[in-house]
């Protein structure tokens, strides 16, 4: 299974994934009402300073896709996660100018958004409660979905063994790893152990 840390957005949260070693880490890219936003910028600057081995994922909201095209083109990031309104049309355009992985975020609440999932055009789906609120979904949920999915949304350490049980291929943590709003070390490195069975 594998492990993705969200949200990283100081030099210091580098520095504790690169000791951790997750999969992926993720960068909340012009997003401005996320606290864990960070520019273009700043996100080259933080990524210059990634070990080799982890893949920086940027979650964009209704970004234009030239910018999602152009940062995956240029290596700074290695897979773009769409956490918006995002279409089918979308993603073929992003699909249409580069060959990196294309994960679609669906906020899950009632079996329509089951369907959603399994209909997407993306690589990858990430199902999720909300934008960022450290909430779980109800799992139950995810019984209807019939596709490789990662699992998002309220995970932390007292709950990543039911979380590893769901069936998801990934887990993506962001809040869970944090203490008073940043990243703590040793949560992330208690996170990733675990869903690694280090």
């Amino acid at each position: 299974m594998k492990v993705k840390i969200c949200g990283l957005c100081r030099p210091d949260d580098v520095r504790f994934v690169n000791a951790a070693r997750p999969d992926y880490c993720g960068f909340v890219i012009d997003v401005p009402s996320s606290r864990r936003n960070v520019s273009p910028g700043t996100l080259r600057a933080l990524r210059a300073g990634l070990a080799a081995g982890i893949t920086p994922v940027g979650v964009f909201v209704d970004a234009p896709v030239e910018l999602v095209a152009r940062l995956l083109g240029e290596g700074i990031i290695g897979a773009a996660q769409l956490h918006g309104r995002e279409d089918a049309a979308y993603i073929a355009a992003l699909r249409a100018r580069t060959r990196q992985p294309i994960w679609q975020a669906i906020q899950m609440r009632a079996p329509a958004d089951v369907e959603r999932a399994n209909r997407s055009l993306a690589d990858l789906v990430l199902l999720d409660a909300g934008a960022g609120g450290g909430t779980t979904f109800d799992w139950a949920l995810l019984s209807g979905v019939t596709r490789p999915f990662a699992l998002a949304g309220g995970l932390h350490t007292g709950n990543l063994a039911q979380a590893m049980r769901t069936g998801a291929v990934l887990l993506d943590v962001s809040s869970g790893a944090e203490t008073d709003g940043k990243k703590d070390f040793h949560k992330i490195q208690s996170i990733v152990q675990t869903i690694k069975g280090e």
